[in-house]
């Protein structure tokens, strides 16, 4: 597990924030992908995508 928030340069889909938070906290990338899909349908999870994406430094 990483101990800090960073978007990966490789198995990322669209910006590597789910795969980031992931690694982070150590879940499944699919999990993580899955509840933003929900969170887009039922709330704001496109907003908190676009968030992640500015703020979340790619990794090296």
């Amino acid at each position: 597990m990483s101990s800090i928030l960073v978007r990966p340069r490789r198995g990322k889909i669209i910006a590597g924030v789910c795969a980031g938070l992931a690694d982070r906290f150590g879940i499944s990338r699919g999990l993580v992908r899955l509840l933003f899909v929900i969170g887009g349908i039922f709330g704001a999870g496109e907003i908190a995508y676009i968030i992640g994406w500015i703020l979340m430094p790619k990794g090296e």
